[in-house]
């Protein structure tokens, strides 16, 4: 098939909220980087430079066949597990979790390659196995030890949010391949109960939950008092802002007062100093790459394309919508990043990598005039877009 040029409006709006993050992470970061690196741009350079390879990354896998990732998903999901195993035994401890490798330059964090190694490979199995899609003995299994090993490694180290993430959008990718609902909500049902547990087997788990449950009462003026500290004063970043926000730099709650501000609470920030219009402005890009990307999936030439496209895109939207929702106080305290936006290594260039593959998928896809033309002669391609 002659190749399109990629989806112009998806790649203009990722390269929009990676250039918005530069500015981000160095004003949220800038007061922690002088104390620390005795230089406001301490993580700013770092954070432009990974930026910089991310926007590289995207181009390269741009260009790449998605086709090739079909032939070696197995391979890819093997090397994700082995890393995920090795974190276990060999990993960098930080704040009590063992979750990074250390490869000199930077923390390798493994669970960033798994999910969309994950996701690569449940498409790949989707796409072969569709003729016994419904199958529980050929199908359904194989694909539950992929997700039930995955998740487990990453659950140990422990991280107990990003393996439910995983659970969460490999179980939707499974519904959207249309494996048996039945079969589906079972597991649904096992693995909610097996989160139950695991989730309250830890203290700071259940001090988390119980902090969440006092707090969703919002018309109680004095709910704020029973959040924790870090999303008190997120939420506190929220009302400084108001409806236009403080402006550029001008952040308070980045002056040592809201941990992980440049990292996981950085849309505090954004929402402190463009206010509440900038969020929604934030929300909206994002909304667009969510659109773009299933739009993509939806116009793919192939069942691969078309589940390695939602698999990425529902992995994005999942991670913004939680990490949205965690940042103003909607969701329970969680350590996911806002995909583009948040500080970090791993995460950048995994997700660059991701979305060069889906921009890939993207200058695969059949113009509608084409798949009429072919359905004509071949009955058994569909005309549906």
């Amino acid at each position: 098939m002659k190749r399109r040029p990629v989806d112009w409006i998806l790649l203009l709006v990722v390269a929009a909220l990676m250039l918005f993050s530069v500015a981000f992470v160095y004003s949220a970061s800038a007061y922690f980087a002088d104390v620390k690196f005795g230089s406001t741009e301490g993580l700013f350079w770092k954070h432009s430079a990974r930026v910089a390879i991310g926007f590289v990354l995207i181009l390269i896998f741009a260009q790449m066949d998605y086709h090739l990732w079909q032939k070696h998903s197995k391979t890819i999901l093997f090397v994700a597990i082995g890393f995920l195993a090795l974190v276990l035994i060999s990993g960098v401890a930080i704040k009590g979790a063992k979750r990074w490798i250390n490869i000199g330059f930077i923390n390798f964090q493994p669970s960033e390659l798994a999910k969309f190694a994950l996701v690569g490979h449940l498409a790949a199995m989707l796409a072969e196995k569709k003729t016994y899609i419904k199958d529980l003995h050929r199908t359904f299994i194989p694909m539950m030890v992929w997700i039930g090993g995955v998740c487990a490694l990453v659950a140990l180290q422990p991280n107990f949010s990003t393996a439910a993430v995983i659970f969460a959008i490999s179980l939707v990718l499974m519904f959207i391949g249309n494996t048996n609902v039945l079969y589906l909500m079972g597991t649904i049902a096992v693995g909610g109960a097996g989160g139950v547990v695991y989730a309250l087997s830890a203290t700071y788990r259940r001090e988390r939950l119980d902090n969440f449950l006092e707090q969703i009462s919002f018309f109680d003026p004095t709910a704020i008092k029973t959040m924790n500290y870090q999303l008190q004063q997120a939420i506190l970043a929220f009302g400084n802002g108001g409806i236009f926000g403080m402006g550029p730099g001008q952040s308070r709650q980045r002056d040592w007062f809201l941990p992980e501000s440049y990292g996981d609470f950085i849309f505090s920030i954004i929402g402190e100093e463009y206010g509440y219009v900038g969020a929604l402005l934030l929300i909206a890009l994002f909304s667009v790459m969510v659109w773009r990307g299933f739009k993509i999936a939806r116009t793919a030439q192939d069942d691969f394309g078309r589940y390695l496209a939602g698999g990425i895109t529902l992995t994005f939207a999942v991670y913004a919508v939680i990490n949205m929702g965690v940042t103003s106080g909607l969701l329970p305290t969680t350590g996911l990043p806002l995909p583009f936006i948040s500080y970090g290594g791993t995460a950048i260039f995994f997700s660059a990598a991701a979305m060069g593959v889906l921009l890939n998928i993207s200058s695969q896809t059949a113009p509608q005039t084409d798949k009429q033309n072919a359905s004509e002669h071949d009955p058994t391609i569909p005309t549906s877009a």
